[in-house]
């Protein structure tokens, strides 16, 4: 039998009150410091599985022309989601969602793309829902779990087609457009500007968007909406004031040539305001809101058309006779002529140069003429000459140093350099060394040969002749410096200006003649070698004393002559004069020099390579081919 022996007893108890002590107080610390230290931690994830977080989208800014009418705007409008839950089953909700949304596979699968980047925000359904969906849907609300229906600010373009290229579009954000600094603080799934106007000033009219709660039960049904938690409204985007006169927008695009592909941009000489910025053909950019759909998407890639395209700012064409303005300005500039200065040879319908004769579009030919003379009747042989005079390292420095190779830095995405020769080893590369001529600089001289400009550069160009000399770049909203000057003498540009007048009064471009205004301009017939020439005019008002500058090109339009009556609506318009003569010049043109219709159709947002090409090619001989005689 074995003893007992109070102090092991004793030991023991202590032992187990030690015990007992010690796991109280671990609870005690577990317990304090869950429910004081981390309960804000706590708390927050049981709200977490109770609340959902719903984006409140920021109105975008209004975009305005310069008198405050709307260019694009804000409707009400409704957005389908769902909340996030497990794949599988947001799928056969899908599915039951499928005939009132009109979803098929693969919009089922776009859906479950976007739920893939962002399983932790609403998928969005239905980008822009009309009210009797939205009915339909509410009604059946029990049967699809996790569906948030909210009003939110729909973009509208009032005048649709007529600003597309200038206003541009809105789209949802791209994986690849969030991995830039601009569009970094924009959530999955939000809209972003995508081209024109939209894009460029993005980060202003974007606003910043807010966010409110809503409460779910454990199947995901939404059980209570407001007041659920704490809302953070949006801040809408700011306004936009633009330059542009809508009125004189929606005129152009009124006279444009039915069925023609081309651009008209019209700007104030002497500040660089754009007033007019139109591209023909068009597209709807209401299209895009709230999800474009796969069926005009195909429409538009399939169409040659390329009513993406922007004319005035991507497309690339050889300037033609515009250019003669450039080659007169630089020989004044160098004191080689004076405005009564004759070349050696007289135009008698071409030039023999080497073994091979440039033509003049006249055949007949001009006869023997002073410099203004020559701008006025766009006589090629003339023009052939003074090339010749300047010397084509001449003339590539100062196309350079004005701006014929450099984009002109106006305030929209997307412009295109124009393609000129930086040097005379541009020749060695194209043709091999010493393997070209001067003729080179006779294809130049005219406007063709290695030089496509864009219609928003040349225009900036003829604002130089138009003010005293100096470039202001043309903008949208906000104005570029720049330092870019003609270095011509006031009487030199007085007198460039008057040889143009003449060009309108007795010259190639008299369909631009009004008896009210007095509008001095150029026009050009510039090679296509694939269609028939297309057709230029430039030209500004009142000659004496300049207060918009407007040029248009339209392609295959065969002469440029049939563009100098559109140009002068255009201006009278602006000016407040009577167009009813130049509208009558328009309607009776004959029927060989009016612009060939053509159908406007939708097309891919690509830069088209029927206009970009230059008629020289690259050749064995050594002397470039001569242009073929063109009307100018």
């Amino acid at each position: 039998m074995s003893s007992f022996h109070p102090h092991l007893l004793d030991r023991r108890l202590r032992v187990a009150r030690a015990v007992v002590w010690g796991v109280i107080g671990i609870m005690v610390a577990v317990f304090f410091r869950t429910q004081i230290l981390e309960h804000g931690k706590y708390r927050l994830q049981s709200e977490q599985n109770r609340l959902r977080p719903i984006p409140l989208p920021a109105p975008r800014g209004i975009i305005m022309d310069r008198n405050g009418r709307i260019l694009a705007e804000n409707v009400p409008g409704y957005t389908v989601s769902l909340l996030p839950g497990d794949e599988d089953s947001l799928r056969a909700t899908l599915v039951r969602l499928a005939p009132f949304v009109k979803l098929d596979a693969a919009g089922i699968e776009r859906v479950l793309v976007r739920y893939r980047r962002a399983p932790y925000l609403p998928v969005s359904v239905l980008g822009s829902a009309k009210l009797e969906l939205v009915s339909a849907l509410e009604e059946r609300r029990l049967i699809f779990p996790g569906l948030v229906i909210q009003p939110e600010p729909k973009r509208y373009y009032p005048d649709s087609g007529i600003v597309a290229h200038l206003v541009g579009y809105v789209g949802e954000v791209t994986e690849a457009e969030r991995g830039q600094p601009k569009f970094a603080p924009v959530r999955l799934g939000g809209l972003v500007g995508k081209d024109g106007l939209e894009l460029q000033y993005d980060d202003s009219l974007r606003g910043a968007d807010g966010v409110r709660f809503v409460e779910v039960s454990a199947l995901g049904h939404v059980v209570r909406e407001a007041g659920a938690g704490q809302t953070l409204a949006p801040v809408p985007g700011r306004p936009l004031h633009t330059s542009v006169d809508l009125e004189l927008q929606r005129y152009v695009a009124q006279i444009f040539p039915a069925g023609q592909r081309g651009a008209v941009l019209a700007l104030n000489p002497n500040t660089g305001e754009i007033l007019a910025f139109y591209s023909s053909p068009g597209f709807d950019p209401n299209a895009f809101v709230g999800g474009l759909d796969p069926g005009y998407w195909r429409r538009l890639s399939e169409s040659e058309a390329n009513p993406l395209f922007n004319r005035v700012i991507k497309a690339r064409y050889p300037p033609g006779s515009t250019w003669k303005l450039a080659m007169a300005a630089m020989a004044l500039k160098r004191g080689l002529v004076t405005f009564r200065s004759h070349m050696p040879i007289p135009c008698r319908g071409g030039l023999q140069f080497g073994n091979r004769f440039f033509h003049c579009w006249s055949t007949r030919g001009h006869g023997d003429l002073t410099l203004s003379e020559a701008i006025a009747q766009s006589c090629d042989v003339y023009f052939y000459q003074l090339g010749l005079k300047i010397g084509l390292t001449s003339l590539l420095e100062d196309a350079n140093a004005w701006g014929f190779r450099r984009p002109t830095g106006i305030d929209l995405p997307g412009e295109k350099a124009p393609e000129f020769p930086a040097g005379s080893e541009y020749y060695d590369r194209l043709y091999g060394a010493r393997r070209w001529t001067a003729a080179v600089t006779l294809n130049l001289a005219i406007g063709q040969g290695e030089n496509s400009q864009t219609l928003v550069n040349m225009v900036r160009f003829y604002q130089m002749l138009a003010s005293d000399g100096r470039a202001r770049p043309p903008y949208l909203v906000h104005p570029a410096s720049a330092t870019t000057s003609l270095g011509l003498a006031p009487e030199q540009l007085a007198g460039l200006r008057l040889a143009m007048l003449n060009v309108v009064q007795r010259g190639t471009g008299q369909g631009a003649h009004l008896r009210a205004i007095t509008i001095a301009g150029k026009t050009a017939t510039a090679q296509n070698p694939h269609g028939p020439d297309h057709g230029w005019f430039i030209a500004f008002a009142p000659a004496e004393r300049p207060e918009i500058v407007a040029g248009a090109i339209v392609e295959a339009a065969r002469h440029g002559s049939s563009i100098a009556p559109l140009v002068a609506r255009l201006i009278a318009r602006y000016l407040g004069a009577d167009t009813t003569a130049a509208a009558r010049i328009q309607e009776t043109l004959p029927a060989d020099s009016a612009p060939h219709a053509t159908p406007i159709l939708p097309g891919p947002a690509v830069e088209d390579t029927t206009v970009t090409d230059t008629i020289a090619t690259t050749r064995t001989d050594t002397t470039p081919a001569p242009p073929t005689p063109r009307n100018r």
